[in-house]
């Protein structure tokens, strides 16, 4: 059913009917090395091209701010007037608009607080947005440098930076926060120094994937310490390199292994003391295989890496334990682990996070910090594996939101892979299934 928002507004599958003709832009000639080019005048229209797309971006970008914010008052007014206490009509909001957006629960959250700052406080600003001049991300960086202001003040660095879409044209980015922070500062400087203290209780310490079985160790820190950390590693690291002790490592690889060394009391070249879980198959271990490894909170791992990796750990001092890991051999889906209530055991707990990895509603990536039930335990849902799922803090909370169901349901290729439906209060419903496991070498399919 295509349905309009109102009045001569555009319905979806207008929108998506006009998108197959963006769809259809194409370039009829590859330009190869030593081919034909195009005319001056093919470049200049495509330049122009490029232009009208960034400025559609820019429009459609608005579009989603007011109607984000329509969505989020239509659902608030509906809980208020249904009698729901007022601390749960947010709930599970933000997570519908990331879902909508394809995207995780936490930028959801980010795609609805802009939103609500545009639709409320900034109208020059949504305004140039929605004209295709100003980009969503010039946009987001205006809020984010203003969010510690009254909302008065916010209109008033709103108007003096955006009413006229000549004060910001050719500024990049940095100079568009220096604008924004010159003024915040000037309005309310009270507000700033407060904003700067808050900003120093959310240091941390977070870890990601990186290419080729690295990682990104980061550290948000207070700037004058930051620098201290940095200032030092480098300055030891010059002293290593100078003496001739660096044994062939550039000045960068040196400042890497003394932060390894000084964090772990460790030299880079010793097996670290904590536990990493590695999940392979037999043949991979064993068979010479090249299905690769997985590790959980990283991702797959070369097959010859993961089996050099636990032959040095087993040659070290380090403990290895091998845990045996049952599953299904057409597909790998897990079905028990060595080691079956409301709160899920530490083994069928393990079990989900191997199999889950991160948090299964789509589009998040973060990592478990809930096990859930699929069919709600006041339900009669059982705590097995095949009702329980790992979900982040965030997704986990939103779920227990009035109109939100998970079921679990087939998977649409006749295939008994762990399948999750989700239905959100809106009606719209995702599916999600766990990543593939490692499989032995014969039970691949051909080709």
């Amino acid at each position: 059913m295509d349905q309009h928002l109102c009045g001569d507004e555009l319905s979806p599958n207008d929108i998506r009917r006009f998108l197959t003709r963006i769809a259809a832009l194409v370039v009829d000639e590859v330009v190869q090395d030593g081919g034909a080019a195009g005319t001056t005048d093919d470049a200049a229209t495509a330049i122009d091209t490029i232009t009208a797309l960034e400025e559609l971006k820019a429009a459609a970008a608005g579009a989603q701010a007011v109607l984000t914010t329509r969505v989020a008052d239509t659902i608030r007014h509906q809980r208020r007037d249904a009698g729901i206490p007022a601390a749960r009509w947010n709930t599970g909001i933000a997570t519908q608009i990331g879902l909508a957006r394809r995207d995780s629960p936490h930028r959801g959250t980010t795609h609805l607080g802009l939103a609500r700052a545009l639709t409320t406080e900034m109208p020059h600003t949504l305004g140039q947005l929605r004209r295709g001049e100003l980009s969503e991300w010039r946009a987001t960086l205006l809020v984010r440098e203003t969010a510690c202001l009254t909302a008065e003040d916010r209109r008033l660095v709103d108007e003096r930076l955006c009413a006229d879409p000549a004060t910001l044209t050719g500024h990049g980015d940095s100079a568009v926060v220096a604008a924004a922070a010159r003024l915040a500062a000037e309005l309310d400087a009270a507000a700033v120094v407060r904003r700067k203290a808050r900003a120093a209780k959310n240091r941390r310490v977070t870890v990601r994937p990186a290419p080729e079985f690295m990682g990104h160790l980061g550290a948000l820190l207070p700037m004058d310490r930051a620098v201290c950390v940095w200032a030092t590693l480098r300055r030891d690291a010059d002293t290593i390199v100078a003496t001739g002790d660096a044994d062939g490592r550039t000045r960068d690889q040196v400042m890497a292994d003394l932060l390894v060394e000084r964090t772990i009391g460790l030299a880079p070249t010793m097996s670290p003391p904590v536990a990493v879980q590695v999940v392979l198959s037999d043949q991979t271990l064993l068979g010479g295989s090249d299905i690769p490894a997985e590790v959980p909170g990283y991702g797959p791992i070369p097959a010859a890496a993961a089996r050099q990796w636990i032959s040095g750990a087993v040659d070290s001092d380090a403990t290895v334990t091998l845990r045996k890991l049952y599953a299904r051999p057409t597909d790998g889906h897990l079905t028990a682990v060595e080691s079956v209530a409301r709160c899920f055991p530490t083994g069928l707990a393990r079990l989900i996070d191997l199999r889950d990895r991160t948090c299964r509603t789509p589009w998040c990536d973060a990592p478990i910090r809930h096990h859930d039930h699929i069919r709600p335990h006041e339900d009669g849902g059982p705590t097995t594996a095949d009702n329980g799922l790992g979900l982040c803090a965030a997704c986990n909370h939103a779920k227990q939101g009035d109109g939100w169901t998970t079921t679990r349901t087939e998977n649409p290729d006749g295939t008994d892979v762990h399948t999750v439906e989700f239905r959100t209060p809106t009606g719209h419903t995702y599916r999600s299934t766990p990543p593939p496991q490692p499989l032995p070498m014969h039970h691949r399919k051909a080709g």
